[in-house]
């Protein structure tokens, strides 16, 4: 019953990633586009991505928090929600040049991130030891598609925001909007028993025996695995974001064509799509072992895209495909880790404050990079990048997975 439950969970879980990743991939590159417009000035782009991962960090622990409260359908759905809310808002600041409305816009658009992030944890809440991170991975596939297919519709959702009178750099908010609406519909509908509310059931776990996120952090810095594992996910998550955002802008610098910077960009993408492999490496091999892979794959993507030219478009892409992949080893095996490694009292506002550490080691590590590739350069970066890997590395080899 519960197996056949757990997969059911996954399959929705997948569908709703699908149009999470398609509403939110769409506004990454539309969002700077019109930030630059608004303000006449491309220093300012980068704005709306800051904006939207500080929304993603600042609504972790709030749905960590609701999960333990109402189970995963009430946290994923509010989310979601917020990030059509969002969406609408960014279509009004655009269509009025507001900034601060757009910001606001992409900030709680980046609450469906957070939501997506979290989406992966709903899926090993009925899982087994034996494949657990495999079921992790699936959800985490199904942002594959919308991944992917977001950044193609700029041009028709841009047709398509011409001919209701609105700007075209507003276009990719109003497909955020439809498709977070529709994935607060799959959850809402078809997310039945709640998987956490079942799993809490068969654990026999009451609410009153649930922990705060402060207990839980408390918990983390005491359980030398619980500190790994998030560890392993926020260094993988500051060395992909650090190296990612700043390849653009390297590449930028000898005039290399728009369509060959994309092609670059979804070629480290579709790291996605090799999810379930890691998944299942990660179920069979252990997560240390697995970690210790991602460290290896992360340092090699450093070192090959540290001394690629700026017009080397074929290195450049082989490099962040191994960025990207890389991620996924330490991002899979360390949330399965993570889950394992804590107490049930703990786990829901463990994996909050995870993805809170997560996200704003992103966002810091976005920020430095800019400051580092301005001073010195992308290589230099990389190599910036590559240390707290290495360390991650070290401590990998003296830690005991038993």
């Amino acid at each position: 019953m519960i197996a056949k439950q757990q997969a059911r969970t996954v399959k929705v879980l997948a569908s709703a990633q699908v149009l999470n990743g398609l509403g939110v991939a769409g506004t990454v590159a539309a969002g700077s586009l019109l930030v630059a417009s608004i303000t006449d000035s491309e220093t300012l782009a980068g704005l709306a991505q800051t904006s939207s991962v500080l929304g993603a960090a600042a609504l972790a622990l709030p749905l960590a928090r609701l999960t333990a409260r109402g189970g995963r359908r009430l946290a994923l759905s509010v989310g979601y929600v917020a990030g059509v809310v969002g969406s609408l808002l960014a279509i009004l600041g655009g269509a009025e040049e507001n900034l601060v409305l757009m910001l606001l816009g992409t900030f709680f658009v980046g609450a469906a991130s957070a939501a997506g992030y979290q989406a992966r944890f709903a899926a090993i809440d009925l899982a087994t030891n034996e494949s657990r991170a495999r079921q992790l991975s699936f959800v985490v596939w199904g942002l594959t598609i919308g991944a992917v297919a977001g950044p193609n519709l700029m041009e028709p959702s841009g047709n398509l925001a011409e001919e209701v009178g609105l700007p075209r750099l507003v276009g990719p908010y109003l497909i955020s909007a439809v498709a977070l609406f529709l994935a607060t519909l799959v959850i809402q509908i078809f997310l039945r028993p709640d998987p956490y509310l079942l799993a809490q059931k068969e654990s026999a776990l009451t609410a009153t025996a649930k922990r705060s996120t402060k207990q839980a952090l408390a918990h983390i810095r005491g359980n030398e695995k619980a500190l790994f594992a998030i560890l392993s996910i926020a260094i993988g998550h500051v060395a992909m974001v650090s190296i990612m955002v700043m390849t653009p802008v390297h590449m930028a610098h000898v005039d290399v064509t728009l369509t060959i910077i994309g092609l670059v960009i979804s070629i480290h993408v579709g790291m996605y799509a090799f999810s379930p492999i890691v998944g299942s490496v990660s179920d069979r091999i252990g997560r240390i072992n697995t970690i210790k892979i991602g460290v290896v794959t992360l340092l090699l993507s450093a070192l090959i895209s540290g001394f690629a030219a700026a017009d080397d478009a074929i290195t450049l892409g082989i490099g962040l495909f191994l960025l990207g992949l890389g991620w996924s080893f330490t991002l899979i095996a360390g949330s399965a880790f993570l889950t394992e490694s804590v107490t049930p009292e703990v786990k829901t506002s463990a994996q909050g404050a995870s993805d809170l550490v997560m996200n704003l080691s992103g966002a810091g590590g976005g920020a430095l990079a800019g400051v580092i590739i301005g001073t010195l350069s992308y290589g230099w970066l990389c190599v910036f990048a590559a240390i707290p890997v290495s360390l991650l590395g070290i401590w990998s080899l003296k830690i005991n997975s038993k």
